[in-house]
């Protein structure tokens, strides 16, 4: 498996081969539907987004509360084909990779082509091995939405697939 470095750039995004398996270190932000629709609100109104998503990636996902000295609580991906509505624009925006689990529609995967960005998916029904792979976690938008709320994680060696580019 190849080790990549978060952000990612278009250079190592051109590099990567469909069904490659990756392990991904570096900052990964989270968002589920609730947070996307919000977003995208926020861009269809002309006003400034609560965070930067240009050139970052997201982590569909909920995690549970963390337990004792846990850093995270188990955090496996969300179905994506549920953030499928709201991604196109954000695309258009910036952001510049997605992780999450099942198909994506197909007019997400041609703006995934277009704006030259990727698609991972990770493993599904391993929330509490994929939340060993996080370092820190720490909610930077979206407060209120309690677990669902964007949180910017720092994960390392956390494994995927390239499913799209």
């Amino acid at each position: 498996m190849r080790k990549i470095d978060l952000p990612l750039d278009k250079k190592i995004i051109k590099s990567l081969k469909i069904g490659e398996w990756v392990l991904l270190s570096g900052r990964l932000l989270t968002a589920r539907d609730a947070a996307h629709k919000r977003l995208v609100d926020v861009l269809k109104n002309g006003k400034k987004l609560p965070i930067s998503i240009k050139g970052e990636a997201i982590y569909y996902t909920g995690p549970t509360p963390a337990r004792g000295k846990e850093v995270i609580g188990a955090c496996g991906p969300t179905t994506s084909a549920r953030m499928d509505p709201f991604t196109p624009a954000l695309l258009r925006h910036g952001l510049i990779a997605m992780i999450g689990k099942g198909e994506r529609a197909k007019e997400v995967a041609v703006s995934i082509k277009k704006y030259g960005a990727v698609y991972f998916v990770t493993i599904g029904g391993a929330g509490a091995y994929l939340s060993e792979r996080v370092n820190s976690s720490a909610v930077v938008a979206y407060s209120d939405l309690e677990t669902e709320a964007i949180r910017e994680l720092i994960v390392e060696d956390f494994p995927a697939i390239v499913a799209i580019k």
